[in-house]
C-alpha cells in the first residue's frame, strides 16, 4: 500500500535511486517527493555542480562550452554515487555521457521520468535559464533531445512517464514501478 506524503516510508534502499530524463520532466521536483516518501536525502546534481563550480550553469556553458560542463558533471555525479541511499536528480545530458551512465547503471537504481516533448516545452518556457533553448523554440529542440536521448534513457530499468498531471503521481508511478 502507498503511504501519503506525511508518513515516510522506511526503505531498505542500498543505493541511490537517481532519475534521468529530458529537461523539464519533473526531476528535481519529483525527486524531492520520492526522497520525502522514502525518508531519504534528495541531492540535485545540478546544484552540486554549480556549488562546485561556484557558478551557473549557464555561465559554465557560456565561458567554458558543454564538453567542460559535461566533464564536470560526470565528476560530481560518480562523487554523489557514493554508495549511500538518496535520490538523485541528473541534468538532462548526464545519462548520454558513457562513464556516467555506466556508473549509474552498476552502482545506482536509474528511473528513466519520460514525458512528451509538448509537455516539457510547456514547462520549460516558463523560465529562461537553460542554456540549451536560448534563443530557439523549445518543443524543436525538446523535439531533437528526445530523438538523440531517448534510446540512453530506455537503457534505465524503470521507465515512468510523466503526465500534466500532480507531481504526487508521478511520485506514485516510481514507487509502484520499484515495489514490481
Amino acid at each position: 500500500m502507498l503511504q501519503t506524503r506525511e508518513s515516510p516510508r522506511r526503505t531498505a534502499f542500498d543505493r541511490p535511486i537517481v532519475l534521468v530524463g529530458l529537461m523539464g520532466v519533473g526531476k528535481s521536483t519529483v525527486g524531492r517527493r520520492l526522497a520525502a516518501r522514502l525518508g531519504l536525502p534528495f541531492v540535485d546534481a545540478d546544484h552540486e555542480i554549480e556549488a562546485a563550480a561556484g557558478m551557473t550553469i549557464a555561465d559554465i556553458f557560456e565561458r567554458f562550452g558543454e564538453p567542460y560542463f559535461r566533464d564536470g558533471e560526470r565528476r560530481v555525479i560518480a562523487r554523489l554515487i557514493d554508495g549511500r541511499p538518496k535520490v538523485i536528480a541528473t541534468g538532462g545530458g548526464a545519462f548520454v555521457n558513457d562513464e556516467t551512465r555506466a556508473l549509474i547503471l552498476r552502482d545506482a537504481l536509474a528511473v528513466w521520468l519520460d514525458a512528451e516533448p509538448r509537455v516539457l516545452a510547456s514547462r520549460v518556457s516558463r523560465r529562461d535559464t537553460r542554456p540549451l533553448l536560448r534563443g530557439r523554440d523549445p518543443l524543436q529542440v525538446l523535439t531533437e533531445l528526445a530523438a538523440k536521448r531517448n534510446p540512453f534513457y530506455a537503457l534505465a530499468p524503470i521507465h515512468v512517464t510523466s503526465y500534466d498531471a500532480p507531481h504526487e503521481a508521478t511520485v506514485n508511478a516510481i514507487l509502484e514501478a520499484i515495489e514490481r
